[in-house]
């Protein structure tokens, strides 16, 4: 592994990773994020027959911690079923970068691991 993965979030990504719902593209895909105050949440991919409107593993776990109201955010994982660590598409690094969390590992099933950051992952991020 190149990083100091963070097991307890990778346990929970790969757990939340079981419950996607990708009847499409048969591409599961897992995630957990750590609040600042330590909580954990995941997330998984949701697809729907209007792809737009499918959710991405990453932005459920985010999303499912500001529903809480969390709005620090010191980690996150993300895994799959991939030969190498999972990279986010473009939606999930600007809502990483929104959060500015500071540590993100991308992983697969296998424990392949990269840890990046947001401003790593998206150098030219939107801000207001």
């Amino acid at each position: 592994m190149e990083a100091e993965l963070d097991r307890e979030l990778y346990e929970a990504a790969c757990q939340a990773r079981e419950k996607a719902y990708a009847p499409y593209s048969h591409f599961a895909v897992g995630a957990a994020v750590r609040a600042a105050d330590g909580r954990i949440f995941t997330g998984c991919n949701i697809e729907n027959a209007s792809y737009g409107l499918s959710l991405c593993a990453e932005r459920c776990a985010i999303f499912a911690g500001v529903k809480e109201g969390v709005r620090e955010f010191t980690a996150l994982c993300v895994t799959a079923d991939t030969p190498g660590p999972v990279s986010p598409c473009g939606a999930c690094r600007q809502v990483m970068a929104e959060f500015a969390i500071t540590r993100i590992f991308l992983t697969n099933l296998q424990g392949a691991c990269k840890e990046m950051t947001a401003a790593e992952l998206l150098p030219y991020a939107f801000e207001l």
